[in-house]
């Protein structure tokens, strides 16, 4: 019987170690390679955005389609902020500064999304300040395995941002 028990723990143990250890190790590698393909197409979508001035629908469904390639679905969040000068009367004719404030407004998403549909392409200023943030909105295989599949938590995210260093027309 004594014999029996020590089988029966050694057998199961055996099946932990050949089995679920390299599952949840593989899941984990998995993650990280995900992370690491996010942050290098996050940061190519910016860093073309601010040397060029124009983000187009067909880079911006690229982007989208090297997201989902690696098999999670993904919260795209994006923002531009702009700074232009609200202009007032020249105190004098010889006065090349201006009365005024400089005003800035920012573009999120859905608005840069309804100008891609409709336009084709997003046009940036120089001075503007891009940024973009993704993290996964679907539970991954790792996550499942640690029982951290909540929908608030996410595992692979990436964010880059800068300034636009071109006008876009």
């Amino acid at each position: 019987m004594n014999d029996t028990l020590v089988t029966i723990i050694a057998i199961f143990l055996a099946a932990v170690l050949m089995f679920i250890f390299p599952l949840v190790t593989m899941s984990d590698r998995t993650d990280d390679v995900a992370k690491v393909s996010v942050q290098t197409a996050t940061t190519n979508l910016v860093d073309k955005i601010r040397t060029t001035g124009v983000l187009y629908a067909s880079d911006y469904d690229s982007f989208i389609q090297e997201l989902t390639a690696t098999g999670y679905n993904y919260d795209v969040e994006m923002q531009v902020k702009t700074q232009d000068s609200n202009l007032g009367k020249k105190v004098t004719q010889s006065m090349s500064t201006f009365i005024g404030e400089t005003v800035g407004h920012s573009n999120y998403t859905s608005q840069m999304e309804q100008e891609l549909n409709s336009e084709g392409k997003y046009v940036f200023k120089e001075g503007d300040m891009v940024s973009v943030k993704v993290k996964n909105s679907s539970t991954t295989l790792s996550q499942q395995l640690s029982g951290q599949g909540s929908e608030d938590t996410y595992v692979i995210s990436a964010e880059h941002s800068g300034i636009v260093t071109t006008n876009g027309n």
